[in-house]
């Protein structure tokens, strides 16, 4: 896979990010807040209604992976209510076959841009304890372990990492 274009989400990609979500969903479930019944219950109109709120503005965006058919990756970032200077990056996934390429790279950069642009100069992301694939890979991209651990948020028998760049 060398061919696809990483962009801030439209309202028009509604359908293609639910697609995305489920499968994030049934691939990874402990890495985000929601379960797959729960986001297949979302009615389309929200899975519309959230992407349109984060194709804009400088509180919260998505980016995608897109090659011109099925999405490939997502990262989004948002505001630190108590860190005004941050950036958290959520929801990172990327399908099976775009794993281990530059499709992460380019989608943290997408977030870091936009960060950097709204006058915030820290990302901040959290990775379960143990999936050391992942923090691998958000070494490689210039993350530190702070040493800080936290309960996860859904599943509280199981730990996560806090890691930390400048943009």
């Amino acid at each position: 896979m060398d061919n696809w274009t990483v962009r801030r989400v439209t309202p028009e990609d509604a359908g293609r990010m639910r697609a995305l979500r489920l499968e994030m969903l049934a691939d990874s479930p402990l890495a985000f807040l929601e379960t797959l019944a729960q986001a297949a219950a979302r009615p389309h109109e929200g899975y519309r209604q959230r992407i349109k709120e984060s194709s804009y503005g400088i509180s919260t965006a998505q980016f995608i992976a897109d090659p011109g058919g099925p999405l490939i990756g997502h990262a989004g970032g948002t505001v630190v209510p108590d860190e005004p200077r941050c950036t958290v990056i959520f929801a990172v996934y990327l399908t099976p076959e775009a794993r281990g390429g530059k499709v992460l790279g380019q989608l943290v950069e997408a977030v870091a841009d936009w960060s950097a642009a709204a006058g915030r100069d820290e990302l901040l992301l959290e990775v379960v304890c143990g999936n050391e694939r992942a923090v691998r890979a958000y070494e490689k991209l210039g993350f530190v372990d702070t040493g800080v651990r936290l309960p996860h948020p859904t599943v509280p028998v199981m730990t996560e990492l806090q890691m930390r760049r400048r943009v």
